[in-house]
């Protein structure tokens, strides 16, 4: 199996050294950037080639954010956010901005690489999907190989985490999904962070792909969780 490509973006050099030994030993190939407008560089020259982005926030010449920002315009390459801020919002405006995940520093090790793990099995389990797999639910439809999601002629752009709890709740159209199946299914069994990441994503969703609709597809089946289907 060929080796994951990491690129770990961190401005403190010997934090950057710290993370990369430890990917290493984990057999991940990983190249360090160490402000954003290096990150972008370094992206670019092989977009496809990146398998994870590790991405501090605070930069120098360029910002996490807006790096995160403006691969997610190109890429659908998971993307997770290591900064020290910690505040609600904050982590808000990194999950808009496209980032799949967020972890809080200081952090211990085995945290940071339970959720890579989490990242590129996902990454990896939509490449191999049958080729040219669409999800088809009333005006909604689900593309796995072009990871495109149209409704009434409109193309959604979606993080990756947004489109794979859709493909989720789109597989299983009509059945009435806890959150604890979605979390599992979508975040994986060692996900360590807040189970209501769940409502989080799922109002992301609805914000998209219900906005200004005159039918909702994303329903709160109250005290359970949610279904995707065409009735009320």
């Amino acid at each position: 199996m060929n080796k994951a490509n990491i690129l770990l973006v961190e401005d403190e050099k010997s934090v950057a050294s710290f993370l990369s030994t430890e990917l290493s030993f984990e057999n991940y190939q990983v190249e360090e950037a160490y402000d954003g407008e290096q990150a972008l560089d370094l992206f670019l020259q092989n977009e496809s080639k990146w398998d994870l982005v590790l991405l501090d926030w605070m930069l120098p010449k360029l910002n996490g954010l807006e790096v995160c920002r403006r691969i997610r315009k190109r890429s659908l390459v998971p993307i997770v956010i290591m900064t020290a801020r910690d505040y609600v919002g904050d982590k808000v405006a990194g999950l808009d901005g496209g980032a799949d995940d967020y972890i809080t520093k200081p952090f211990d090790i085995e945290e940071l690489l339970a959720r890579v793990r989490v990242a590129i099995r996902r990454k990896n389990s939509y490449e191999a999907a049958p080729a040219s797999h669409v999800y088809q639910v009333g005006d909604l439809s689900l593309d796995i190989e072009k990871r495109t999601v149209v409704r009434e002629g409109t193309t959604f752009n979606l993080t990756q985490r947004e489109f794979d709890l859709l493909a989720v709740l789109m597989k299983n159209e009509g059945k009435v999904m806890t959150r604890e199946e979605l979390l599992s299914k979508v975040w994986g069994f060692d996900y360590m962070g807040q189970t209501n990441i769940v409502d989080v994503y799922v109002r992301y969703l609805r914000n998209k792909i219900d906005k200004n609709q005159t039918t909702s597809l994303i329903h709160t089946v109250r005290g359970i969780g949610y279904a995707l289907r065409t009735e009320e």
